[in-house]
């Protein structure tokens, strides 16, 4: 029996073998005789525990050698993520210090591996957190619900701690558009009956409406509930506006900048040092203040309220009851809150093959493309490879090299193809130079197979020997000719005098060619010379008539007008007619 969980523990990925059920009182007693003893378990040994172990009894079971803890539900309902309110110091050293990946089984599941194992089957149990997260694009949506008390004991400690460690991976992603992050509050509201009592004026704000515990659990000294509260709603609002002017991420600045220059511990966590938090980073601190609206109020705050009803559980997604809590394509993330572990839960929400740069990086995954190229193909003569490494793993995809694409399965042969194909490694055909001369046998035309050039012979990927034209009688033939073969080619004369013309692969006689060149000028100079003698002639002809004609024209108009003339006027009076 092979049981796949989808949970996100502290470990990449654990593949242990399910071997033992104990009750509470069985486990305690053998882990405690063994650990007596000297003894360790064996390292591929997990442990189904009950549901009410606490985090020191998973730390024992990790002493003892356990690669991981299945805890199954007692009762069935739908999974919820597990929490400590109450932590103190004495218990987070132990979280700190928990390798070992947990997981919560649904009760019926649970039921079914003990089924499982006491028939006697070997149950595998393989923990891979990557596939508990939905991957279906290139970008991830992810949420951080946090709180802006800083003085909340280990808890406030460690969720300041992963904001800072977190903000520049934070800010490459979404620089990149690789990501989409939405910052959220928890709110409370108080009771209507007890809206006018002084705990819920000293921790609410709108008249109860929005309310956060008090800091220091002292309502008689310190800052109140409802310093918080503004001060969350100070944050969302300084995501709004950034976002506006699309820099969603000086979100992440400004939270840092807020935990550092305005620690309650230093009486600095007011409206005043934010302020100067906000100008430092370019906000628009009246814009700020719009969206904050008025805490006093009567009435709903558009802000706040948005965030009361973000907290209601969608989907796969679960309601929100604690903080902090990531969730990260719309599912909750159970895991350890630090900046490796979580940067391994936004990335396995990439598509595969679309993971930004900073997801490979060493401190996140390991390139499966160093060992054995990961069984791809590749070229080592001209440093090429189909192994591509992702987040998940590599993938063997024939590459893109300078606008030519290989085909190909990517495993065991990848082919350059179409226009431009010869430029890289020769389209993966043969080629080779010799005494000057170089012969391919690729054709840049975009056909992806190989061929001998003329005067070769051979598959024209491995191999093309030189054809001998002269021996196998291709060329050269005629009785006047002497054929030498050469490489790729040949070289073919006549005997005596003769010339030999290659298209025809004959020889035929230089000095008829001779004489028959000469009678070719002399016709031709002869022809130009009768052609310019008949030319010349006609030009006479013709000037010699324009001229005898003018002059005809010229007697004639003495002695009677021309038609081109008008009619000469008549002078004599009707008197003397």
């Amino acid at each position: 029996m092979i049981v796949r969980l989808g949970t996100l523990g502290y470990l990449n990925m654990v593949e242990a073998w399910l071997v033992l059920w104990f009750t509470l009182k069985k486990t305690k007693r053998l882990v405690k005789a063994l650990m007596t003893l000297g003894f360790r378990l064996n390292p591929s040994l997990v442990l189904f525990l009950p549901l009410f172990w606490s985090i020191v009894e998973v730390w024992n079971v990790q002493q003892a050698g356990a690669s991981a803890v299945l805890v199954a539900d007692d009762i069935e309902e739908a999974l919820i993520t597990m929490d400590n309110p109450e932590e103190d110091s004495s218990s987070a050293k132990y979280i700190e210090n928990i390798t070992i990946p947990s997981a919560l089984i649904e009760k019926t599941f649970g039921e079914t591996l003990k089924k499982a194992i006491s028939g006697g089957d070997m149950v595998n149990v393989n923990l891979d957190w990557r596939e508990a997260v939905p991957h279906p694009d290139d970008r991830v949506e992810y949420e951080l619900w946090t709180n802006s008390n800083d003085e909340c004991g280990v808890k406030c400690d460690m969720l300041m701690a992963f904001v800072k460690d977190f903000k520049g991976a934070a800010q490459i992603l979404e620089k990149g558009g690789y990501s989409q992050f939405t910052p959220h509050y928890i709110t409370w509201y108080c009771p209507q009956a007890f809206t006018l009592s002084r705990q819920c004026k000293s921790q609410c704000i709108n008249r109860g409406r929005y309310c956060a515990p008090d800091p220091e659990q002292d309502f008689s000294s310190g800052y109140e509930g409802k310093d918080v509260v503004i001060e969350n709603l100070r944050q969302l609002c300084v995501f709004k506006v950034a976002n506006e002017t699309n820099r969603p991420w000086v979100w992440w600045d400004y939270v840092t900048d807020f935990q550092i220059r305005c620690p309650m511990k230093e009486k600095k966590y007011n409206k005043e040092c934010a302020d100067v938090v906000i100008k430092s980073l370019g906000l628009d601190a009246k814009k700020i203040e719009k969206c904050m609206g008025d805490p006093d109020a009567d009435m709903e705050n558009s802000v706040l309220k948005e965030e009361q009803d973000a907290q209601v559980g969608k989907g796969s997604r679960g309601d929100l009851t604690i903080l902090p809590t990531l969730v990260v394509n719309n599912r909750q993330y159970r895991g350890k809150l630090a900046k490796g572990a979580v940067l391994k839960a936004i990335c396995a929400g990439f598509e595969e093959t679309t993971e930004p740069a900073v997801c490979l990086s060493g401190d996140v995954e390991t390139n499966e493309c160093l060992e054995n190229n990961g069984g791809c193909w590749q070229d080592k003569a001209a440093n090429l490879t189909a192994c591509r490494d992702t987040f998940r793993g590599r993938v063997c995809e024939c590459p893109l090299v300078d606008g030519v694409q290989f085909k190909g399965d990517g495993y065991s042969h990848c082919k350059p193809g179409g226009p431009g194909r010869c430029k890289i490694n020769n389209g993966g055909c043969w080629h080779e130079s010799q005494n000057g001369r170089a012969y391919s046998a690729c054709l840049d035309n975009g056909d992806v197979k190989c061929q001998c050039p003329p005067g070769f012979k051979g598959d024209g990927v491995k191999s093309c020997e030189d054809i001998d034209e002269c021996k196998e009688k291709r060329a050269c033939q005629c009785p006047e000719c002497s054929c030498k073969n050469t490489w790729g080619s040949y070289e073919c004369t006549c005997n005596g005098d003769l010339l030999y013309i290659r298209d025809h692969d004959t020889c035929i006689s230089k000095s008829g060619t001779e004489v028959r060149s000469a009678w070719a000028a002399m016709s031709v100079i002869l022809i130009g010379l009768a052609m310019a003698g008949g030319g010349a002639y006609l030009v006479y002809k013709y000037r010699l008539r324009s001229y005898m004609d003018s002059e005809i024209r010229a007697i004639m108009a003495q002695y009677m007008p021309l038609d081109s003339q008008g009619e000469v006027p008549n002078y004599v009076s009707n008197d003397r007619a």
